[in-house]
């Protein structure tokens, strides 16, 4: 399977050493085996249609900063479009960082390589709470495989788990907590920090980027909001259509208040008739009511009931992994099994 990567930063480097790790196992156990012929960063990319070496590709981001430091195969300069142009491929992967302006430039990518018949995988929230309907439809007329495991939830299987719930029956309504950052300051908060304090811890911790308004503001949930409410109950959706209001206007009276009536405040997302997002009272009990930088994602169903998964919503490693597993469906396509 020849792989284009697009993005090497912490999401991309994982991806590789990953791969690194458990070639054999994925050769063994899904007879799959990656090449990844060209990968490309803010420097430029590395080019081999055998097959870069991940360890070598690696060596060459710590060392020189940039991919294109790869002896021998590095590029200095060229773009990911000129590399869709140039480079045989079956897979394109997006691990880009997120803009929820205009998707850009992941948006033209991901149209460029579906168009072009690849086989395309996506971690990036932006063309997706954008414009998911449309690379949908696009994908589906090319005949290819388009899959985005790792935009909700990081690791979590958050979609896979949400489709199993409908087998045999639908979800009708989805809520949950979608964005470790908030919910870490919230906690800290109910821990006696200010939001000020809390915010500035969740950046020290890594939790939260130099720039956290995505993540306060709302906006980062209803993006994965937005994802959830295409895949799992069918409605055509973006990021126009969700009511946002983000934490930044708590203070410790309404959290003081809250724990006075055993009750925890979180910022939830609900698909329920609309899409919103905002701050909202749950019982300390509630399964939802996890703590610190956990997510948990309710899925209502018509006939079984509430299904619920909670676990760690980001991480480098956590996210290659929703990745291979993207790539696993991609290879079961591929061999004529269809997808799941």
């Amino acid at each position: 399977m020849r792989i284009v990567l697009a993005g090497f930063g912490v999401v991309g480097r994982s991806l590789l050493e990953i791969v690194s790790e458990q070639s054999e196992e994925l050769v063994r156990r899904y007879g799959m085996s990656l090449r990844f012929v060209a990968i490309v960063d803010k420097g430029g990319a590395a080019v081999s249609e055998n097959g870069l070496n991940p360890l070598k590709a690696l060596e060459s981001k710590r060392l020189k900063g940039t991919v294109a430091g790869y002896p021998g195969c590095g590029k200095p300069g060229i773009d990911t479009l000129s590399i869709l142009d140039d480079v045989e491929a079956d897979v394109f992967i997006d691990a880009l960082p997120t803009n929820l302006r205009d998707g850009e430039p992941s948006y033209t990518y991901l149209k460029k390589a579906i168009t072009m018949r690849l086989h395309t995988i996506t971690v990036n929230k932006g063309p997706l709470a954008l414009a998911l309907p449309a690379l949908k439809e696009l994908a589906e007329y090319r005949g290819v495989v388009l899959r985005f495991s790792g935009s909700v939830g990081g690791g979590m299987p958050v979609i896979e788990f949400a489709r199993q719930c409908a087998m045999g029956d639908r979800v009708v309504r989805v809520e949950g907590i979608l964005n470790g950052t908030t919910n870490y300051i919230l906690t800290r908060m109910e821990e006696g920090l200010g939001f000020q304090e809390a915010l500035r811890e969740a950046q020290e911790k890594g939790y939260a980027e130099r720039d956290p308004s995505l993540d306060i503001k709302g906006y980062d949930t209803a993006a994965k909001l937005v994802i959830l409410a295409n895949e799992v109950l069918g409605i055509r959706a973006t990021l126009e259509d969700v009511e946002i209001r983000g934490i930044e206007g708590l203070d410790g009276r309404e959290i003081e208040d809250a724990k006075r009536r055993g009750e925890t405040i979180r910022l939830i997302g609900k698909v329920d008739g609309g899409l919103r997002v905002e701050p909202t009272r749950i019982k300390v009990d509630d399964p939802l009511a996890v703590r610190y930088a956990m997510n948990a994602v309710a899925f209502q169903t018509e006939n079984s009931g509430r299904h619920i998964i909670t676990g760690r919503g980001a991480g480098g490693r956590e996210t290659a992994t929703a990745i291979l597993r993207d790539l696993i469906q991609v290879k079961k396509f591929m061999a004529g099994g269809g997808v799941t």
